[in-house]
C-alpha cells in the first residue's frame, strides 16, 4: 500500500511539473513569437528552450487515457500550422507564434506518439 502511495504521488507531480511545462511553453512560445518579428534573429537558446520544454510536456503530460486526444490535438495544430502559415504571414504581429508553437508541439507530439508505440507493444 506504501508503494502505491509513492507511485500516485510521483504520478501527481510529474502531472504537475507537465502542465507547468505547458503553461509556460506556450507564453514563452507566444513571448519569443512577438520578439521575433521585432528582433533580426532570435537567439538559438530560446527555440532550444522551447524545443526541451515540449520534450518535457512530451513526457510528463499526457496519460495513458489522454494519449489519442492529445495526438489527435497535436497532429491538428501541426496540420493548421503548416498550413495557416501563408495566412498568418499576412498578420505581421502574429507572424512569429505560429512557428515558435511549433517548437514546443512537434516534439510534445513525437514522444506522445513513440510513447503509445511502446504502450501498444506492451499489449
Amino acid at each position: 500500500m506504501a508503494r502505491d502511495t509513492k507511485e500516485s504521488k510521483a504520478k501527481k507531480s510529474n502531472k504537475f511539473i507537465g502542465r507547468w511545462a505547458f503553461f509556460s511553453g506556450m507564453i514563452l512560445a507566444i513571448i519569443v513569437g512577438l520578439l521575433f518579428e521585432y528582433m533580426s534573429k532570435v537567439d538559438d537558446i530560446w527555440l532550444v528552450t522551447l524545443v526541451v520544454i515540449g520534450c518535457i510536456i512530451g513526457l510528463l503530460n499526457a496519460t495513458e487515457e489522454e494519449t489519442v486526444p492529445f495526438l489527435m490535438s497535436g497532429a491538428v495544430i501541426i496540420i493548421a500550422g503548416a498550413l495557416g502559415a501563408g495566412v498568418m504571414n499576412r498578420v505581421p504581429v502574429v507572424r512569429g507564434i505560429l512557428p515558435a508553437m511549433m517548437m514546443v508541439f512537434v516534439p510534445a507530439t513525437i514522444i506522445v506518439a513513440i510513447k503509445n508505440v511502446f504502450a501498444l507493444e506492451e499489449d
